[in-house]
């Protein structure tokens, strides 16, 4: 799903996590089943992490959570508690934008396919969803 590239702007609630991403107007967003996607209901989609830019002192309002293989780095504000973005276990290259913490007006069409987080190694292998973070010639 390729469309024009526009430049997305999001963050948290409160507003002290801010960031901009070039992303296509058109998106596949995952909805994920792993242990903490689901307890989050998180739907994201990946963009390659050198279209992604926090802005401002968005830095200093970002805590990180790791578990099993420490590869996913799960950021969230420390004064909201709301994770706009993160580093996907999928995509370690790229980040995962939290669909609905994008400011509305920018996105023509989402997608939303379901990803099998309970089932990693075999989601990954089958969905290419590993291919999201990579720069296309195309784009």
């Amino acid at each position: 799903m390729e469309s024009e590239l526009v430049l997305h702007n999001g963050g948290c609630h409160c507003k002290n996590v801010r960031w901009k991403v070039q992303a296509p107007t058109s998106v596949i967003a995952w909805k994920c089943n792993c242990s903490d996607c689901s307890m989050r209901g998180n739907v994201h989609f990946v963009v390659p992490r050198q279209r992604f830019e926090l802005l401002g002192d968005s830095d200093q309002f970002i805590t990180t959570y790791t578990f099993g293989t420490h590869t996913a780095k799960h950021t969230f504000c420390k004064v909201c508690g709301i994770t706009s973005f993160y580093t996907p276990r999928s995509n370690p290259d790229g980040i995962a934008v939290t669909l609905a913490c994008l400011d509305p007006g920018t996105l023509s069409h989402v997608e939303i396919r379901r990803a099998d987080g309970k089932n990693w190694e075999d989601f990954v292998h089958r969905s290419g969803i590993a291919l999201q973070s990579k720069i296309h010639s195309t784009q």
